[in-house]
């Protein structure tokens, strides 16, 4: 069945945005002189969010007295950093280009907050049919709230679109939101994390097998 719409997570799911984050997250050990960390481990952290690449970045836990301000100062230098190096994974160009091909709208729902995901969509440049950010909702995933809004505002039935995402919320909140849900196994899933266990309903281990659910 071809959905009425995709939408999908940003960051570990349609870009590769972790690639902006070595940068970000070295320069700032290097500056307090810190060792540098490997891409890998860094890469493990970036679909957590800015406090867990704070505590990583600082060898500090997420109950430090200044956590908020370890994750600001983290946040400042990315901005400047955001979509330096960030690409789409390889074979999203196709999806894309046949979604529009197919007139399916597409769109992308992520807790990334709206800042850094306007500067990295300008400066890919990306340009989705939708875009709902943290900010746009009361609860963000795992809660349903934002694929909701995304669907009520392309004025699409939520159980005739699909959610592409790289995260155990992503696919709680399709499921939530009564979505059909696939888990990016290409994304930003650690070694220790089984996906199998998030029951999505489908698993993607490229982009392009996107293609073959749209029966292209």
């Amino acid at each position: 069945m071809t959905p009425s719409a995709v939408l999908f997570d940003l960051d570990g799911t349609l870009v590769d945005t972790a690639l902006d984050f070595f940068s970000v997250v070295n320069e700032l050990r290097d500056a307090d002189g810190l060792p540098p960390l490997p891409d890998r481990t860094i890469r493990d952290q970036v679909s957590n969010g800015g406090v867990a690449l704070a505590c990583l970045t600082w060898n500090i836990t997420r109950d430090h007295p200044d956590i908020q301000t370890y994750r600001q100062r983290l946040l400042d230098h990315y901005e400047h950093k955001v979509g330096e190096n960030a690409v789409l994974f390889s074979g999203f160009d196709a999806v894309l280009q046949t979604l529009r091909s197919l007139g399916v709208p597409w769109g992308i729902v992520t807790n990334k907050p709206r800042l850094y995901t306007d500067l990295l969509l300008e400066r890919m440049p990306l340009h989705a049919d939708y875009v709902i950010c943290p900010e746009d909702v009361i609860k963000s995933k795992p809660a349903p709230d934002s694929l909701l809004l995304c669907a009520e505002t392309m004025q699409v039935p939520p159980d005739q679109c699909w959610y592409v995402g790289d995260h155990i919320r992503d696919i709680e909140a399709a499921r939530a939101a009564g979505m059909k849900s696939f888990a990016a196994n290409f994304g930003y899933i650690a070694d220790d994390e089984d996906s199998t266990d998030w029951k999505a309903d489908a698993y993607l281990s490229n982009p392009a097998e996107l293609l073959q659910h749209l029966g292209q």
